[in-house]
């Protein structure tokens, strides 16, 4: 007889986002089996999996993209590579399903997806293998679901299980890059509040200082011991800290006057009421390395114009991940859904 849901289970419907941890770990718990060639099973704070070949590693990972509707194509490509790229494999192919409204689609529009898809493929060197797409009931806008494969030498493989207590915590760039792009984008009448040439600056976010990580990653490395490396996407900074910190079941305490938050993005959160750390924040990276190393890592990031610096340590499981915000000590903030939903679920209401 199948086990029923515990009585403890949240009852549906969900909120929009991501499934709870404690849900979605029962569900992997319950329904994923063991293979021997697979290398990285999935789990919390787990980018991609990992499968064992004779003489490298294929690392396959799948992402959708729900919450933008400009340059989808674009952002399918960029947010699938870089959970490939924190596991220090490189983007090789890519295959896409596109569910488009019916009512709303027509040759013009499918050809812009295909030409987003196109660009981002050629920028990152990857190559447009395979997918599906067809116009579908009941949506009111796109969605892509993107598969990217990529592959890496063995020895090359960055997991969160190598993360120790003593351990640098690095942060890339700053926050929430993704989320201030997004905003912009989906968001036109905000230029009433803050002038059509600021939401035009943090339109560009997207590409400059840009959603992927595919060359941070690839840099940090190359260039010392790594130890993790993590793409804090929806639920944003403190989310992924989280999941990097179940992943690697450590604790972490982290100074929140290290956390780069951008004027454009600190302005943005500030007229909308929504919290920078808890924004969706594709476009950095966190990597874990040994205090020793972490100098290196740094320094090869900056050489090639990429600003980085650690935020915090990695500690002892049973001290929690905190964060220490005007010199008082409290825990990291977590984001059961990520803030953009927010303008999301007003917009509906």
């Amino acid at each position: 007889m199948d086990e029923k849901p515990t009585p403890e289970a949240p009852l549906l419907p969900y909120p929009i986002g991501k499934l709870p941890q404690e849900e979605l770990s029962r569900l992997l718990a319950r329904y994923t089996k063991r293979d021997q060639r697979v290398v990285v099973m999935p789990g919390i704070g787990k980018d991609a999996t990992v499968i064992s070949f004779p003489d490298r590693y294929l690392v396959a990972k799948t992402d959708p993209i729900t919450f933008a509707t400009d340059q989808i194509g674009w952002y399918a490509v960029q947010v699938n590579a870089n959970d490939v790229a924190v596991m220090g494999g490189i983007p090789r192919w890519f295959l896409a399903t596109l569910l488009l409204p019916e009512g709303k689609t027509g040759l013009a529009e499918v050809e812009d997806i295909f030409a987003q898809i196109a660009e981002a493929c050629k920028e990152l060197g990857v190559v447009l293998c395979g997918g599906h797409t067809e116009i579908t009931y009941g949506l009111d806008r796109p969605v892509i679901v993107g598969q990217m494969l990529g592959e890496v030498e063995k020895e090359k493989l960055v997991v969160p299980e190598h993360v120790l207590p003593g351990d640098d915590i690095i942060l890339t760039k700053g926050i929430a890059i993704e989320g201030t792009a997004l905003i912009a984008r989906e968001r036109g009448e905000l230029a009433g509040q803050v002038g059509a040439d600021f939401l035009e600056q943090c339109r560009s976010f997207l590409k400059a200082p840009g959603i992927s990580v595919v060359r941070d990653a690839r840099i940090a490395n190359a260039s010392a011991v790594i130890h993790a490396m993590h793409d804090p996407t929806e639920g944003g900074l403190a989310t992924g800290l989280h999941e990097l910190a179940t992943a690697a079941e450590v604790g972490m305490l982290l100074e929140m006057e290290k956390i780069l938050i951008f004027p454009e993005t600190a302005l943005l959160c500030q007229k909308l009421g929504l919290d920078p750390l808890g924004l969706i924040a594709s476009g950095a990276l966190l990597v874990v390395a040994p205090t020793g190393d972490s100098a290196k890592v740094i320094a090869a990031l900056k050489r090639e114009g990429i600003p980085a610096a650690v935020i915090g340590k990695v500690q002892e499981r049973e001290k929690g991940v905190k964060l220490i915000r005007q010199e008082k000590v409290e825990d990291l903030p977590f984001f059961s859904r990520d803030e953009v939903t927010k303008l999301f679920t007003r917009n509906e209401s």
